[in-house]
């Protein structure tokens, strides 16, 4: 097949096999895809943990890449030589469209190619790149940004969802879905559908609140309210919220509702009750409530969630 659409994976030092794995056979079995993958330092091998990774060209590759995908890597501190961030800017210059998979949007950041620009990473490094590089619209929750010429997502399932979106825009849906089939992936999940994080409710950073945050959680099925809180915790309704917000940067409210999601997707994980139940133990209540905050915060509903980890475990167990 002529004038197939060129992709090259760029290898850099402490690449993450799986997302270096799902790029490549994403790509190089599909008739409609010419790969290469490349790295600064020319042809030749790159070492990864337990093995090596054969690379068939130098940063020349990206001359003439209509795509480009730099998957993540383990030292996101590292210095990026000053040639391979000229390279990544003349191949977005020269039009190719440029990918990131998890930690690999820290080279296109360092790049200064997000400058102004959405983007995301995994949900652990989501905040460093933020600090890193201010001027990038970090959207830390999302499983992957399309911004047209260039398309970031977090981990290796995301990046999986990312390359499928890929194939989606460029051979239409029946390739993607195709192509998901022999992957055993999800047809499609949506960009905007929310990373999920280990937790929702923030860490805190003070103590003084500790019990009354233990009896919250204990209490998560109740109808709880600022004024019951105050009075619990021996404070008026203003010194509990101030304070409640040094410690855990955010308001009690807020916080008893990430806490509500976090139980309910544990639930939902690791048994079968109903939804309905689910609601009620966690907290929320109505199904249309618990529906309402998974949409809102997870991108998804309770069904197509629980269904998400039910894959997964059939996956595990297969």
């Amino acid at each position: 097949m002529t004038n197939r659409h060129h992709v090259a994976v760029l290898v850099l030092p402490g690449v993450l096999a799986l997302e270096f794995g799902a790029a490549t056979q994403i790509f190089s079995t599909d008739p409609h895809y010419e790969l290469t993958v490349c790295a600064g330092d020319g042809p030749g091998t790159v070492p990864v943990s337990g093995f090596a990774i054969t690379v068939a060209a130098g940063l020349e590759a990206l001359e003439d890449a209509d795509t480009v995908i730099v998957p993540g890597y383990d030292d996101i501190d590292m210095p990026h030589p000053p040639e391979l961030l000229a390279a990544l800017r003349a191949a977005h210059a020269r039009g190719a469209r440029l990918v990131s998979i998890c930690t690999g949007v820290f080279a296109l950041a360092a790049a200064g190619l997000l400058d102004g620009r959405p983007a995301t990473t995994h949900w652990r490094h989501a905040e460093q790149l933020r600090r890193r590089y201010p001027r990038v619209d970090v959207l830390p929750n999302q499983l992957y940004v399309d911004d047209g010429d260039i398309l970031t997502s977090a981990g290796v399932t995301a990046g999986i969802d990312l390359c499928l979106h890929l194939i989606r825009t460029d051979l239409g849906a029946a390739a993607a879905n195709t192509r998901a089939r022999d992957l055993v992936a999800p047809p499609r999940r949506r960009g905007g559908q929310a990373q999920f994080i280990e937790q929702f409710r923030p860490e805190a950073g003070g103590d003084e609140l500790a019990p009354l945050r233990e009896w919250m959680l204990d209490n998560l099925a109740a109808p709880l309210a600022v004024d019951d809180l105050a009075e619990r915790a021996h404070m008026s309704r203003r010194t509990l919220i101030r304070r409640f917000r040094q410690e855990t940067g955010t308001t009690p409210m807020a916080w008893l509702t990430d806490a509500r999601i976090d139980r309910a997707r544990e639930l939902l994980e690791a048994s079968a009750m109903p939804v309905e139940q689910v609601g009620r133990l966690s907290g929320f209540g109505a199904p249309a409530s618990l529906r309402a905050a998974f949409h809102r915060h997870l991108g998804t509903s309770p069904q197509e969630y629980r269904a998400v980890f039910r894959h997964r475990a059939e996956e595990a167990n297969a």
